[in-house]
């Protein structure tokens, strides 16, 4: 028994020693994803009655480095999507395209945000996780 054990921990140590190595160059970057959370929650539109959205959303960012940046800066990137949430109407809302415009507009404020703030877009993707509109 103790050969067994001998001779699984010598065949498992190049293995573990394999993946501790660092990453190479070549390889993809760390891919990290920054949920904004509490949930975006507000109303939108005019008129007489109130209509409310709640929109859980992730920003993509491709380094650690970008990770602490965007987080530093989430409660600008928040007041920019609130603002942005705030100016739909059902109209803007009301297929799936709309909707798909919508992320791409909030996604490009949000790098326009971090680009005056970083220097950089620093987010490369954001996605709703739930979006919720009650007209």
């Amino acid at each position: 028994m103790k050969r067994l054990t001998a001779l699984l921990l010598a065949l498992t140590l190049p293995l573990l020693a394999m993946a501790e190595e660092e990453p190479k160059g070549d390889e993809a970057p760390k891919v990290a994803y920054i949920d904004l959370v509490p949930s975006l929650v507000g109303n939108y539109g005019i008129g007489p009655r109130l209509k409310y959205y709640k929109a859980d959303i992730s920003l993509r960012v491709a380094s650690t480095d970008a990770e602490i940046k965007v987080t530093r800066h989430e409660p600008l990137i928040r007041n920019q999507l609130i603002m942005l949430f705030s100016q739909q109407t059902d109209e803007t809302l009301g297929s799936p395209e709309a909707k798909e415009q919508l992320r791409q507009e909030a996604l490009k404020q949000v790098q326009q945000v971090l680009h005056s703030e970083e220097g950089q877009p620093l987010v490369d993707d954001l996605l709703f996780n739930n979006l919720i509109f009650q007209p």
